[in-house]
């Protein structure tokens, strides 16, 4: 065992923040080890961490994928009409 005893707190609210920066690879290497070193030895965080990179990979791939021209019409139509009511308010 690495004696890292998981109490949630300060320091894994720190790293958690840190996670989504360390996904989009905006850190800097101190900052990647230090986050990489703190997954390594705490199961929440970690599973955190790979819910985040879970989602963010579903998110990335659904953006990938183009609206059919029907259903994007109908949308900025809809859009289009919420505006006007909002002027006219």
């Amino acid at each position: 065992m690495s004696g890292h005893q998981h109490e949630p707190g300060t320091d894994c609210a720190d790293y958690l923040e840190r996670i989504v920066y360390f996904l989009d690879n905006e850190l800097d290497e101190a900052d990647c080890t230090a986050v990489q070193a703190h997954l390594d030895e705490c199961g929440p965080c970690l599973e955190r961490f790979d819910l985040q990179r879970t989602v963010k990979a579903v998110v990335a791939r659904s953006c990938s994928e183009a609206a059919p021209t029907d259903l994007r019409q109908r949308v900025m139509v809809q859009i289009r009409e919420v505006q006007v009511r909002i002027t006219e308010a």
